[in-house]
Order: C-alpha cells, then sequence, then structure tokens
C-alpha cells in the first residue's frame, strides 16, 4: 500500500490529538483534503495535493487548533500572573536567598575572593532554578487545565490595576537600588566581625565596630535594615507605595534609628582597640557623634516623610 501526503499529513495531525478525537478527525481531514483537491480539477492530481497540504499549513498548528492547546509554552491567559511571580521571585526572594548565602560564606571562612564567588554562584544557580522551576510549573498547568477555566478563574482587568504615573519603573528600579544597598550594609556589618579586616600594630586582626554590640544592640540594627531592605523589595514590585507598606517601612526605620541613635550617644559604636590603634582624634570628638545622631535620624525622618506622601498621593 502505497502511503500518500494526505497519509502522512492526517497522521502527523492526529498523533498530536486526544485518542478519542483521532478517528473523527482523520475522517474529516481525510474528506476536506479530497474535496478541495476534487474542486481544483487539475490535470496533476500529485502536485494539486501538494498545494493543497501547504495551504492548510503546519500540521502541528492545526493539531493545537483541533486539540485546543495553545502552541506557547504559557499560554496568554497564564503569562501575566507568570511575570508577575517571577519578577516577584528575582527581586525579592532572591536577593534573600543571595544574602543568605554570602552571610554564611562569611561566616564559614571570611576570604572575600571566596565571598563574592559564592554570591554570584547563588545569583546563577538558585535564580535560575527559580526560572525553571516556575516556568515548568506553569506549562503544566497550561497544558492540563481547560481554557476555559484558566479564563473563568483569572483575576479580571480593570484601570486600576494600571501605574500611577509613567515613572513607576523608575521608581521601581529606585527600589531595588536601595534595597540592595541595604543589604550590602548588612553583609559588610557581618563580615567585618567574623573576618576581622584591621590589623593591629602588633599583627592582631580586630573588627571595625564594637564586637560587644553583637550582644544587644547589633541585632535590632540588622533586623530594622533588613526590613527597610524587603519594604523596598516589595514597593519594587507594586506601581506605588501603599499606607500600609509606609508603616511597615516606618517600623523598619524605627527599629534601626532608634537603637543606632542610643549606639552613638553612647560612643559604642566603634571597637575600642580600633579606636585606639587608627589614632584618629575625630572620632572620638562630641562633634562627630553629634553630627553622626543628626544624620541618621534626618535621613530617616526624610524616607518616612517621602514614603507617607507618595503613598497619600497614589490613593
Amino acid at each position: 500500500m502505497t502511503i500518500t501526503l494526505t497519509d502522512r499529513y492526517v497522521h502527523e495531525v492526529v498523533r498530536r490529538i486526544p485518542a478519542d478525537q483521532r478517528d473523527d478527525v482523520a475522517e474529516e481531514l481525510r474528506t476536506t483534503i479530497a474535496d478541495t483537491i476534487d474542486a481544483r480539477e487539475s490535470d496533476n492530481p500529485a502536485e494539486a495535493e501538494r498545494e493543497v497540504l501547504t495551504e492548510m499549513g503546519d500540521p502541528i498548528r492545526l493539531a493545537a487548533r483541533y486539540a485546543d492547546r495553545p502552541l506557547a509554552l504559557i499560554g496568554p491567559e497564564l503569562y501575566p500572573p507568570y511575570i508577575r511571580l517571577l519578577t516577584m521571585l528575582l527581586t525579592i526572594v532572591l536577593p534573600i536567598a543571595v544574602l543568605a548565602t554570602v552571610i554564611l560564606e562569611i561566616v564559614d571562612n571570611g576570604d572575600v575572593g571566596e565571598v563574592i564567588a559564592a554570591g554570584i554562584g547563588s545569583i546563577l544557580t538558585v535564580g535560575g532554578q527559580m526560572i525553571a522551576w516556575l516556568t515548568v510549573i506553569f506549562a503544566l498547568i497550561d497544558r492540563f487545565v481547560s481554557r476555559e477555566q484558566l479564563a473563568k478563574d483569572a483575576k479580571p482587568w480593570s484601570p486600576d490595576d494600571l501605574p500611577v504615573s509613567p515613572q513607576t519603573d523608575r521608581h521601581s528600579f529606585g527600589a531595588v537600588a536601595a534595597a540592595l544597598w541595604d543589604m550590602l550594609v548588612i553583609a559588610l556589618i557581618v563580615w567585618q566581625h567574623f573576618g576581622q579586616p584591621y590589623a593591629l600594630d602588633g599583627g592582631k586582626r580586630v573588627e571595625i565596630l564594637n564586637p560587644a554590640l553583637w550582644t544587644g544592640w547589633m541585632w535590632p540594627i540588622l533586623a530594622g535594615l533588613a526590613g527597610i531592605a524587603i519594604t523596598q523589595f516589595i514597593r519594587s514590585t507594586r506601581p506605588a507605595w501603599t499606607i500600609r507598606l509606609a508603616t511597615w517601612h516606618t517600623a523598619a526605620h524605627a527599629v534601626f534609628a532608634l537603637p543606632m541613635v542610643w549606639v552613638l550617644h553612647q560612643r559604642e559604636f566603634f571597637n575600642p582597640a580600633f579606636l585606639s590603634d587608627l589614632d584618629q582624634e575625630w572620632l572620638s570628638t562630641d562633634s562627630f557623634y553629634t553630627v553622626a545622631i543628626a544624620a541618621v535620624l534626618i535621613v530617616s525622618a526624610i524616607e518616612v516623610y517621602k514614603r507617607y506622601r507618595e503613598a497619600t498621593h497614589a490613593r
């Protein structure tokens, strides 16, 4: 039995659709192709058959229409939530995971090169895993859940979902940059504690900040910085600041600023051994600590004011 182009074409279509549809679709296709060829009344049936199949197009596309399956890996119903969730993972969860990896590496050995390598490696591996697994999950949902059900479950879009202004992207970038800066400060504080980067005249290595802080005030300071970074990352995934998010941001600033001001007021910020060896009198003067306290309070107050103002204007 000679296998014709039509046989090959029909086979390519029906093998990609559910089994219970194959016989009906195969019969329909053969009838359609035969009728179209006959309608041409060509003297060369083989050439007419080739032309008809060419016009019908790629059998993979035709099978997708019969099976009601999208040709895209992730269809239009799931693509918006996929992008939103992927953005949140890469801008919030990934930096936190990288920071945790860096801190663990600092605690483990404190070598700057290995810390940087661990940070870059975690970005590539954790980020790659996030992208891969999220894509696989959404692709499976798109394949095994009906498009009607996806459309029914999807949140309807409204103009309320639009960004507050064309400046949103720039503001989001600024929020991410601010969060990354806070995370860098946290990493440096932890690194100088375990790495002890300053060498005294006798060769002994010490940390720059007062080691006694780690039995008390350092923890709320770090928690406040982490809270500030988290609220900034959350802001980067939203059109604008909200009153609720600004309130959490304010609380994080309070957790950071109040202990910091007290530590500066008590002149307990720097390691006494570091100050003694450095022999820089200006680091021990009243004016230095007064300026430092004022800077912490002013920066925190301005930051809180700006976030509440943006949240109020966005309502």
